[in-house]
């Protein structure tokens, strides 16, 4: 998406049809009757027809790709239009947001969405920004990895997240789960799942559908002795022992891959896991948990199995002074053969206009 207004240059096209139409030349031409004599004929102007005709072919061709050029050179230059901005991690609790932006006095600077890795985007971006403008990032803890190096920007940058300790308020993360169960065997994985939404801190939401598609993250698949539909698909798979026995001692059980499963230990509970085409297998002997020692060992443990990797390193609050010697931005100037070719053709033009007029 474009995020400046230079490209837009190149609407200004329609210039090459200046000198087309100065390149057109009005040639006159009487139109003649012969007649025997004209003594007899009132005296009237002579009747003329205008003709268009192209002249100076050359010159035109050197004067549209002049302008063309011209164009290109500032579509390609940067003209600095953002004043005040505020980049906003869309996940952070509203409240707070606007607590920051107000006490930073950045009360009427202009919105936008953080992007991801704010800080390498900003210096690749910072162009657009004016000279006297100052930049305020609002983000939750974790949300922004340091780098190895801060980055120099032209701009005074201040950087503000949410402490660690602090209360979360943003909305829960849903986690989508299919439930492949009975009645009479469903409850127990419905207080389970009720318990890693209590153990998570409100941070995610467990969501149990009937049917898997593109949001499931786990299917649970507890009816021994049945197989589960074709079309079932999902990144994990837990499945209860019971069935897994079956599958050891059938050739053609539900689960045949679980045979041969790798061993895992992990948090004092023993998994074996498959892959498979449908998606990776897990079974253990504590599917579904029969106490709340069990439940919370199964939720550490499949957090450590299945967690999203976080930053090693979060970048801190804090303010980035402007470095007005900072290393020239690439990009931030048009290419220099854009200068020289509109220098050439330039001089070209001069010359062809006065071998013309001589």
């Amino acid at each position: 998406m474009m995020l400046s207004s230079y490209p837009l240059w190149w609407l200004a096209l329609p210039v090459l049809l200046l000198p087309v139409w100065w390149h057109r030349q009005k040639r006159q031409r009487v139109k003649a009757e012969l007649l025997a004599t004209a003594r007899f004929l009132p005296s009237a102007p002579p009747e003329q027809l205008r003709v268009w005709q192209w002249r100076d072919k050359l010159l035109l061709l050197v004067r549209c790709l002049l302008l063309m050029v011209l164009i290109a050179w500032l579509a390609a230059t940067i003209f600095p239009w953002r004043g005040d901005t505020v980049l906003v991690d869309a996940g952070a609790d509203r409240a707070w947001v606007e607590e920051q932006i107000k006490s930073a006095g950045f009360t009427s600077a202009t919105r936008i969405d953080m992007p991801a890795d704010v800080l390498p985007w900003l210096r690749e971006n910072e162009r657009d920004w004016q000279r006297d403008a100052k930049l305020l990032i609002v983000a939750r803890a974790g949300q922004i990895a340091m780098p190895a190096r801060l980055p120099q920007f032209s701009h005074p940058v201040e950087l503000r997240t949410k402490p660690v300790g602090s209360r979360q308020s943003a909305a829960p993360v849903d986690r989508h789960i299919v439930l492949g169960a009975p009645q009479t065997r469903a409850q127990p994985w419905r207080f389970l799942f009720a318990a890693f939404d209590v153990a998570g801190g409100g941070v995610a939401r467990h969501v149990l559908d009937a049917a898997p598609d593109a949001r499931t993250a786990l299917i649970v698949w507890d009816t021994p002795g049945t197989v589960p539909p074709a079309a079932w698909r999902s990144t994990h798979w837990w499945v209860v022992a019971p069935t897994v026995a079956e599958a050891a001692g059938e050739a053609g059980g539900p689960f045949p891959e679980l045979a041969a499963a790798t061993a895992l230990t992990v948090n004092g509970i023993h998994f074996k896991y498959a892959d498979t085409p449908r998606g990776r297998l897990w079974t253990s002997d504590v599917f579904p948990p029969r106490d709340a020692d069990t439940a919370r060992a199964l939720y550490d443990s499949w957090q450590l199995l299945s967690a999203a990797p976080a930053p090693a390193y979060a970048t801190p609050s804090q303010t980035v002074a402007a470095e007005r010697n900072a290393a020239p931005i690439p990009g931030a100037m048009p290419a220099a053969w854009l200068a020289l070719a509109m220098l050439a053709l330039f001089m070209i033009e001069r010359i062809l206009s006065h071998a013309r007029r001589n």
